[in-house]
């Protein structure tokens, strides 16, 4: 069905537009190369040049719509765009659409006999209150302490110390940030970990398959839970559960001003930190491979997704014993306009290793470890060290969410032929 809904696709331009319809095809992917053109030159330029970028990179969209409109074959292109979503979301669903085909391995686990909990009220808008997680914890036996977002604690020490009273497991109701620092202390006491989605975002309870809608569902791996074990990443002593990142983004949200207003210290400092005016040069090895002057460097604790559309969102496993190293590169509006090839562009660099060093022409740089803004010492390294957590799950729960990434169409070819 999705091959020939794509056929559909294909055919149908051909049949009211003729040869035409490689003309429409043209226009097409010619606007969307200026208007990544005019995007890169929006944020890449201050003044005069950035208002006019701004209004090409609105108005050459446009100009294409009127031009198929012009023709006569406005809904033949909107038709043909429809056909192809309604193949890419049936192709998906023929293959599974899962990209964690392979997970970690379960291992049966006995209730903790003593778990100790740290809780967030305020991540996650108050989902810890929302969904009364420190009443059904302590019911279920745990020992809960929940953070003063007015004093800062220090969480590794509060873990530090649970486990010197006796607790047999650990866990966090808050964002990926806290979860990474009380992990490693889980990590080096190989004690179980447990994730409570009580976060923003919760990239890593997605990548453990758990119930993000409902947090609370999270403490059912006290009592009928099974164990995984997954791979930490890590920068000297600090752990990360997700991701690290060096470079713009990673220089933006460090700004003394970006707290209290965003858009304008992105659009302020982009401009120079781009184009190399400002900031650290950076130089990434890993393994045999370089990549030199990057403007964006994302290292993550196993590789994401590439094909994922959502952005880098999900990881395909959390066992593979590698890290995922992630690179942007552009110096123009040209390479710009060719990210549009996606993981086949030139300006982008996708490998993996188990070690990492990223190196400056500065003594230290920013950098965003799960969230959290720190600055350190060049040249950073970091490792992964596999299986290095016991991560407590409930034992019924969704799984990682289907991929919302683009379909592998030779797959779908082979799949159709073999019925």
């Amino acid at each position: 069905m999705a091959l020939l809904v794509a056929a559909a696709a294909v055919a149908l331009p051909l049949t009211a537009a003729g040869v035409r319809s490689l003309a429409l095809l043209a226009v097409g992917l010619a606007g969307l190369a200026a208007t990544a053109a005019a995007l890169w030159w929006t944020f890449a330029r201050h003044g005069p040049a950035r208002a006019a970028a701004t209004g090409l990179a609105v108005l050459l969209p446009l100009v294409v719509l009127l031009h198929y409109a012009a023709v006569g074959l406005l809904w033949v292109v909107l038709s043909a765009l429809a056909l192809w979503i309604a193949a890419a979301l049936i192709g998906r669903a023929a293959l599974g659409g899962d990209v964690a085909r392979t997970r970690p391995r379960q291992y049966p686990a006995a209730p903790p006999k003593a778990p100790f909990l740290i809780m967030n009220p305020s991540s996650g808008h108050g989902k810890v209150g929302r969904y009364d997680l420190v009443a059904k914890a302590r019911a279920l036996g745990a020992e809960v302490a929940v953070l003063d977002p007015a004093h800062p604690q220090d969480v590794m020490e509060l873990a530090r110390r649970a486990v010197a009273r006796g607790a047999d497991l650990l866990g966090v109701a808050g964002g990926d940030g806290t979860q990474a620092l009380v992990a490693g202390v889980a990590a080096r006491h190989e004690l179980p970990f447990v994730v409570i989605c009580a976060g923003t975002r919760n990239h890593f309870a997605m990548d453990l398959g758990l119930d993000r809608s409902d947090p609370s569902t999270g403490l059912d791996a006290l009592t009928d839970g099974v164990e995984l074990r997954v791979d930490l990443g890590a920068i000297g002593e600090r752990v990360f559960v997700n991701n690290a990142s060096f470079g713009v983004y990673a220089t933006v949200v460090q700004s003394p001003a970006y707290r209290d207003d965003k858009v304008r210290t992105i659009l302020r400092e982009l401009p120079d930190l781009l184009t190399h005016q400002i900031g650290p040069r950076l130089t990434v090895h890993a393994g045999q491979a370089v990549i030199d002057a990057p403007q964006g460097v994302l290292v993550s604790n196993n590789p994401y997704h590439l094909g994922d559309a959502a952005g880098l969102g999900r990881r395909a496993r959390l066992d593979s014993g590698l890290l995922g190293v992630f690179g942007i590169t552009v110096d123009n509006a040209a390479q710009a306009a060719g990210l549009l090839r996606g993981h086949h562009a030139r300006g982008l660099t996708a490998l993996t290793a188990r070690e990492v060093v990223v190196d400056a022409d500065v003594g230290d740089i920013p950098v965003g470890v799960d969230g959290e803004a720190v600055r350190l010492p060049t040249p950073v390294i970091c490792r992964i060290t596999p299986g290095a957590l016991r991560v407590r799950v409930p034992r019924h729960r969704p799984g990682v969410p289907r991929s919302s990434g683009t379909v592998d169409w030779r797959a779908l070819g082979r799949l159709a032929w073999q019925k």
